[in-house]
């Protein structure tokens, strides 16, 4: 999927040709440029980019000098390419996109790794995620540190309010994660709640295996915690008014997994440029 990408995002920004390049930049000359960070973060998309100087030049000398997951500094330099100027500059922007985007999503994640690491609690991502870089995007949080939730509605049964609204009562529903644990039984099942009765029970229910705390807050959190307790086999992930602020005090609750959207909807990307280094 990401050679699509590729494709599709070299395409949408050279179209006909680049022409500043080929106006500006004689045809045979040769540079070196560097990759480099400007501000601190995680880096993710690093083999990406790679690729991306490779498809529009095959003849590029590319090393990456920095693999993903790494933790940068201001200045780190994470690629060195080499060969036709007019090639390095023709991707440039393209590589720089994949890289800046999935690095602030890395670096986003693991900010929130790191503030409850004192703690059980993983960091979830959601599918809030950009069309077609569902994949990338999960790996960028893979690379901060998170944990991938599902990739999409065909390999988790999540049943959230809405379907509950539309199936009945808790009979039907108990019905119908038996029919799923017998036809898929590689799939788990999750159940949101948003109250602590319907906690109370899913608790009771056969085959459940993650129960999702809706909105709930810091005192019902830990009560769905204690009527859990630590034999039950069923995981407590807490979603909704998830951000920086309040990361730490849900993970405190002792949750299993907090699942926080805004790992890849709303991460600001990291600031990483491509220079040439001055002639001598």
């Amino acid at each position: 999927m990401s050679h699509e990408l590729i494709m599709m995002a070299l395409e949408e920004d050279i179209g006909e040709g680049d022409i500043t390049s080929e106006y500006f930049i004689p045809e045979g000359r040769t540079a070196c440029a560097f990759v480099t960070v400007r501000n601190e973060g995680v880096v993710s998309g690093v083999q990406l980019a790679k690729k991306v100087f490779l498809e529009v030049d095959p003849n590029l000398d590319v090393h990456v000098m920095l693999e993903d997951g790494s933790n940068v500094g201001s200045g780190a330099m994470l690629i060195r390419v080499e060969g036709k100027a007019r090639s390095i500059l023709t991707a440039e922007r393209t590589a720089l996109n994949f890289l800046q985007r999935l690095s602030g999503v890395a670096s986003l994640t693991s900010r929130y790794v790191n503030l409850v690491k004192h703690t059980r609690a993983k960091i979830l991502d959601t599918r809030k995620t950009t069309p077609g870089y569902r994949a990338l995007e999960k790996k960028a949080v893979a690379d901060g540190g998170g944990t991938n939730h599902r990739m999409g509605l065909y390999d988790r049964a999540m049943i959230k309010d809405n379907h509950l609204a539309a199936e009945g009562g808790i009979d039907i529903l108990q019905d119908a994660i038996r029919k799923v644990k017998e036809n898929k039984p590689y799939v788990q099942v999750e159940l949101e709640a948003d109250r602590l009765d319907q906690v109370s029970q899913f608790l009771e229910l056969e085959g459940v295996d993650y129960i999702l705390l809706d909105n709930m807050s810091l005192d019902e959190l830990r009560e769905a915690v204690e009527m859990r307790g630590e034999k039950h086999r069923v995981r407590l992930e807490a979603s909704g008014g998830v951000n920086l602020d309040t990361v730490v005090g849900i993970a405190e609750t002792g949750v299993d997994f907090i699942s926080v959207g805004a790992l890849t909807h709303s991460a600001p990307s990291l600031d990483i440029g491509l220079d040439f280094p001055e002639r001598e």
